[in-house]
């Protein structure tokens, strides 16, 4: 057996020698100087910010867009279901996953502003009863919301403020007010004496519920149905601003659901 020590080749692992020890030969063993691991490097605070703020914004955007939105309710036009100042969520979802259309960009937040969607997967329509926000047809720069009364192939009339839909008097009094008692002949003014009118396929009658002082279909014709942005399901805040200091908030209409 020969007395020269064998060496392990460069592809063996093998445990660092102690400090100050000797290799097998008996010489002094002879140390390389650890390499330097890589530290990751950190972000600054800066970014880490800008990207969470980034990431909120992205996630608020595609909540808006496809599953609830905010709105708050500026006029009296749906009294006494929803009064002014009252904060509602409107659901994206009701009728079905909704992909937005007719899009433009905008230096605001969002940076996107779209007048019209298409459904990829339907759900179902909206039916009579239904109140929905849609594009004002004669300015799609603003929102408005209303009840649906007549769905395609309905025939709408009033006749002395009663609303018939297909002939039959609807019966409204439960979720309707009318404060003026007089009659407007329909040649002069088409609020108290309408139509008929049939409403024609992929398009929706709307009125508000305050029926003597609601801009709505009498005035300016049909929602269509790509305008519709979706269902009003609940007020979630509501502000007065009238009245004692203790009056201001609506704490009665928290959560309440729309009817």
């Amino acid at each position: 057996m020969s007395g020269d020590t064998k060496r392990p080749s460069s592809d063996d692992l093998r445990p660092a020698a102690p400090q100050g020890g000797t290799d097998a030969a008996g010489a002094p063993a002879v140390f390389n100087a650890p390499s330097a691991v890589a530290q990751p490097v950190r972000k600054s605070l800066v970014r880490e910010y800008a990207e969470a703020i980034i990431v909120a914004m992205l996630l608020a955007f595609a909540i808006r867009v496809f599953v609830v939105q905010a709105f708050k309710i500026p006029s009296g036009s749906m009294i006494p279901t929803l009064l002014i100042g009252d904060h509602i969520l409107v659901s994206k979802l009701t009728y079905g996953i909704q992909w937005p259309s007719q899009c433009k960009f905008s230096v605001s937040f969002p940076p996107i502003n779209c007048y019209a969607s298409q459904a990829l997967i339907e759900f179902g329509k909206p039916q009579r009863g239904d109140i929905i926000v849609f594009r004002f047809p004669e300015d799609e720069e603003k929102d408005f919301i209303k009840r649906v009364v007549g769905t395609p192939g309905d025939t709408v009339q009033l006749r002395n403020k009663a609303v018939l839909v297909n002939g039959v008097v609807l019966d409204d009094k439960s979720f309707t007010q009318r404060i003026d008692p007089g009659v407007i002949d329909g040649a002069i003014n088409p609020r108290d004496n309408f139509g008929p009118v049939t409403v024609p396929d992929g398009s929706y009658f709307v009125m508000g519920d305050n029926r003597d002082q609601s801009l709505d279909s009498r005035f300016w014709g049909f929602v269509r149905e790509e305008k519709i942005r979706g269902k009003a399901f609940r007020i979630y805040w509501s502000w007065s601003g009238q009245g004692q200091m203790t009056e201001w908030v609506r704490w009665e209409r928290f959560g309440k659901a729309i009817q």
